[in-house]
């Protein structure tokens, strides 16, 4: 492997190599199970590291381990990104109150940090070698390798796109592959591919992939809206913010022993218990082909409407307006790939700048299937002491009418000459 280029490099796994130690981001799935053996065939060490984005429990992180080091990773570490994750992307997104395309809220996010912690690591090993089990087929290869790029001089090497290039039938080539070695191949990776984090959840794969109606059994989070049995009664939650961000929750303040991940999990537990915040997402994907995902992030919705409802009733018409357009773009970058371009970080100082008087409580109503903004209180709600939408007005029917009249002039100069037949 060349050692000197001074960009990253996507690079066949091969045996002609001098550094033989690799760092594998781990999950423990069909791919990434499959890539450990797979490497150490080639003659790599590999250090396998499961990144931590909130989405399993402490027995499945010891079952993620013990799979680790049964394939033959020489060692396996554990970190967590949760923190790092409300900071650096739930933060901004809620600052957003943008969805990509208007529909999907960025649960494909936590790949940038994963890949942080894992170059972390090869810093710490002295290794330039960076694995991950990306398909040759999907968008997180370019989240995966973008973010290589911009953070270092590393060698990127993917099992699953080499074998791609002598099989299109990858998962049954990988279970095969594994059974051959003498390894266990897990039944759960037969229907649905899941990925959960403190983002919430997305699935895909068998009646989703086929554009059909996604069975009941895909959901992790949220029971069937349709099904009101065990429907709970109605319970408020209390949001506080201060600049856009929140600060406290039902009068609990965030601190160190309650964080934004505690939030996180304590919102996909109980709104998604009321069948809250499910979703399906069908649109363009990063590598040009439609895609169609199930996802579930009761946290997120919750959060959205109640800084939405805040930020509506401080931000002048002009900042709501212009705000929504770079929050799309901001959601575009994040979703692409493109979450080291400076434009990202241009985008995010005009979004944290536009939170100055977001600050005040916002009151949530949660009954089944439904989630409401129904109180908001601020100081810095722009009202007219004089004035209240429909009911009074410190202006004058005569004044009303003048700017109406200057208000339409030039859409009825036009409108006019068309009638006349000038246009």
């Amino acid at each position: 492997m060349n050692q000197t280029s001074h960009n990253s490099s996507s690079n066949e796994v091969t045996e002609n190599h001098q550094d033989n130690n690799v760092v594998l981001a781990f999950s423990g799935g069909l791919d990434t199970s499959f890539c450990v053996p797979y490497l150490i065939e080639k003659g790599y060490k590999v250090t396998t590291i499961f990144v931590d984005s909130g989405g399993v429990n402490t027995q499945e992180k010891q079952q993620i381990k013990e799979r680790a080091l049964s394939l033959g990773a020489i060692e396996h570490r554990e970190v967590s990104i949760a923190d790092k994750l409300w900071k650096k992307v739930i933060v901004p997104l809620i600052y957003s109150g943008h969805w990509y395309q208007n529909q999907y809220p960025l649960l494909c996010s936590d790949r940038y940090l994963i890949v942080e912690a894992c170059l972390k690591l090869c810093d710490e090993l002295n290794t330039k070698n960076f694995a991950h089990g990306c398909t040759g087929m999907g968008n997180d290869q370019v989240r995966f390798d973008l973010a290589v790029h911009c953070l270092g001089e590393y060698n990127i090497l993917s099992p699953i796109r080499e074998i791609q290039k002598s099989t299109s039938h990858v998962r049954d080539y990988e279970k095969q592959y594994l059974l051959d070695k003498g390894f266990s191949v897990s039944d759960k990776v037969t229907s649905y591919s899941i990925n959960e984090n403190i983002l919430g959840t997305t699935i895909s794969g068998s009646e989703i992939d086929e554009w059909q109606q996604p069975d009941e059994k895909s959901y992790v989070l949220t029971p069937s809206p349709l099904d009101n049995s065990k429907t709970a009664s109605p319970v408020k939650i209390k949001m506080e913010f201060k600049h856009g961000q929140l600060v406290a929750m039902n009068d609990k303040t965030l601190s160190e022993s309650y964080t934004g991940e505690h939030v996180m999990q304590y919102l996909n537990q109980l709104v998604g218990s009321y069948s809250v915040g499910r979703g399906i997402y069908t649109g363009d994907t990063t590598i040009g082909l439609k895609g169609r995902i199930v996802f579930e992030a009761p946290a997120i919705h919750a959060l959205t409407i109640a800084h939405t409802a805040l930020e509506q009733a401080v931000l002048s018409k002009a900042q709501n307006r212009f705000k929504s357009s770079v929050a799309e773009k901001w959601t575009e970058l994040v979703y692409e790939g493109f979450f080291y371009e400076p434009l990202k970080y241009d985008l995010e100082a005009f979004l944290k700048s536009s939170q100055k008087q977001v600050t005040g409580s916002v009151t949530l109503e949660l009954s089944h299937g439904q989630l409401h903004a129904v109180a908001i209180e601020s100081e810095n709600i722009l009202k007219d002491k004089q004035s209240v939408y429909a009911q009074s007005a410190s202006w004058s029917i005569d004044e009303a009418l003048g700017f109406i009249k200057l208000f339409g002039k030039s859409s009825t100069l036009a409108a006019n000459q068309k009638l006349t037949g000038s246009l």
